[in-house]
């Protein structure tokens, strides 16, 4: 009898499902299998339990990296990036990488448990109470609640629609406490379950809308075409190749749209940016938008010369958000790349030679000029110094992942660090920003499987630190290479009270990798080119998790980088 018993309750058990299952069953279903996030209440369960289920999953120290990360492994593979958080405070953590994702337009999708709502909607003082849909709405592309076990499947099924279709971005979902532990039928909880099809179908251009650019193009004496991140995103490598080579223009990859086709490649305009913006007369856009990163399409950097502007997209809304698009082309990209390409025939006329033989003049005078600053070893070391190091590594080593922040280090690294094949360059993206790059590095290493070199400036690299505890944890083929020149933008600001350290200073001579080593990675102190070159091969040979803290001189960098036109500065002369 007591067999009977026991059999009894195992098949009442099987016979039910719960909150917890549903989501992991919802996530797998739909190839979802990676999930960044931080543990704690209500999802530490969930976190155990989707692991053992076959899910990968990361556990950050804070949740704007993992945040981070899960925004950059949407851009990698075109699947939504997936961040776990615990409520509020947790979920405002990682708001900040869902509102970044959704500006960049990467699919994410932001889990976060959240406290009870009719506790909430009486504001009645639940823990970490606060309406986290209200607050995440403004921020991303869409926001759903789940109050319901039977409604997992579509509340997931619908993020993920949302994320990938038309122009990515981030989805928040919320999760209450409850919701997890609602147990239901299982093999109604199964029929629940909702797998995605077609999520983010082809949005084909119009024949009219083609043909209209490439009349435009085929006027050009001087034709520019731009490839930007949303390209790359694109994954349509060959398309775009093939359709660039085809027209003979000069091309200007914008930073994460580098290695579409090689920055060696002889139509790259790369090192000869003034020119080509300032002098061309028709500029294709393609997965670019016009925004601060080109001067909004207009003024001083694009020169006096009439433009006329080609602008594939697939959201109508952006065209003539800066300047007049004289040819719209709404579609996504490798449509509409197909479609140019296809109409372009056999007998296309390239761009003029006089127009590429200047463009050809320029880029070759510029490479010529830096070519000496590269080769220095002086110690401590410069920008230049240092990034040409880095610079042949990563031509010899082009299937690895560049990660890349900071001012100085970020702005430089993006014209002296040639890129050879698409998406191997990741950085701060359409804000600017610092703070992405443990994050970014980590997620790079999990969904690409290659190794990762990731260039920090200090400051940068402060926002993000503590996540080396977690490459050296997952041991993950990630080199960080710092480079410390004791301070923001420069180490050599001075308070003239002379009591606390001048805003923008760091400790001096602080020794970064002793943090790596710390956590069982391995720790170098780089002071000239020569040890920087060294330490870095053999951290990429090895694929052991590694920090280098590379001595740069406290004087080399300028305030703000290349963008110090943005940071206002008092005119008035101090007393």
């Amino acid at each position: 009898m007591a067999d009977a018993a026991v059999k009894t309750v195992q098949a009442a058990d099987e016979e039910q499902t719960d909150g917890f299952n549903l989501i992991i069953d919802a996530l797998k279903l739909n190839g979802l299998d990676t999930i960044y996030g931080v543990p704690g209440i209500p999802i530490t369960d969930f976190g155990r339990m989707a692991q053992a289920a076959g899910i990968r999953v990361l556990s950050f120290r804070h949740e704007q990296n993992a945040g981070y990360a899960a925004s950059i492994a949407g851009f990698l593979t075109k699947k939504p990036g997936i961040c776990l958080t615990v409520s509020a405070p947790g979920f405002l953590n990682g708001l900040t990488a869902l509102a970044h994702a959704t500006t960049n337009c990467f699919p994410m999708i932001l889990i976060s448990g959240s406290s009870e709502r009719e506790i909430v909607d009486l504001q009645q003082g639940d823990y970490e109470e606060m309406d986290q849909l209200a607050i995440a709405k403004p921020l991303c592309k869409a926001a759903y609640r789940v109050l319901h076990a039977q409604d997992i499947g579509i509340g997931i099924a619908r993020a993920i629609r949302a994320a990938v279709s038309g122009r990515p971005g981030g989805v928040y979902l919320d999760l209450p406490a409850k919701l997890f532990g609602q147990v239901m039928n299982a093999e109604a909880g199964r029929k629940s379950l909702v797998k995605v099809i077609d999520a983010a179908p082809a949005q084909i251009p119009s024949a009219d809308s083609v043909k209209r650019a490439l009349e435009v193009l085929k006027g050009a004496k001087k034709p520019l075409v731009i490839l930007g991140k949303g390209a790359a995103y694109a994954q349509a490598d060959d398309a775009i190749r093939n359709f660039v080579e085809k027209t003979g223009a000069p091309f200007l990859p914008m930073s994460m749209g580098k290695g579409l086709l090689p920055d060696t490649h002889p139509q790259c305009a790369g090192a000869a940016r003034s020119t080509v913006l300032k002098d061309s007369d028709v500029v294709l856009l393609i997965g670019a938008r016009l925004n601060w990163l080109l001067s909004h399409g207009k003024g001083k950097a694009w020169g006096d010369a009439p433009k006329k502007f080609i602008q594939i997209d697939i959201e109508p809304k952006e065209m003539d958000s800066n300047v007049e698009i004289v040819a719209p082309v709404v579609g996504d990209i490798g449509s509409a790349v197909a479609a140019m390409s296809d109409a372009m025939g056999g007998g296309w006329a390239k761009a003029p030679a006089d127009w590429m033989g200047a463009v050809t003049q320029k880029r070759e005078d510029n490479i010529a000029k830096m070519a000496p600053k590269l080769m220095n070893n002086n110690s401590p070391m410069d920008y230049h110094g240092a990034l040409g190091v880095l610079k042949q590594i990563v031509k010899e080593r082009p299937d690895a992942i560049l990660v890349n922040e900071g001012a100085n280090t970020l702005d430089l690294a993006r014209g002296i660090i040639d890129v050879y094949q698409p998406r191997k360059r990741i950085d701060v993206g359409t804000w600017g920003i610092m703070g992405i790059g443990m994050g970014y590095a980590i997620a790079a290493a999990i969904e690409t499987g290659k190794p990762v070199l990731c260039v920090e400036g200090d400051s940068a690299f402060g926002f993000s630190g503590m996540e080396v505890e977690t490459i050296c944890r997952y041991k993950l083929p990630v080199c960080v290479v710092i480079f410390n020149n004791d301070g923001i933008y420069r180490g050599t600001d001075v308070n003239p009270l002379g009591t606390d350290p001048a805003p923008t200073m760091f400790v001096k001579g602080a020794r970064y990798d002793k943090m790596m080593e710390a956590f069982g990675g391995v720790g170098v102190n780089a002071t000239n080119p020569d040890e920087l070159k060294r330490a870095v091969n053999a951290a990429m040979d090895s694929g052991k998790p590694t920090l280098i803290n590379a001595v740069i001189d406290p004087a080399a960098g300028s305030e703000s980088g290349r963008i110090g036109n943005l940071n206002p500065q008092s005119k008035l002369k101090k007393k």
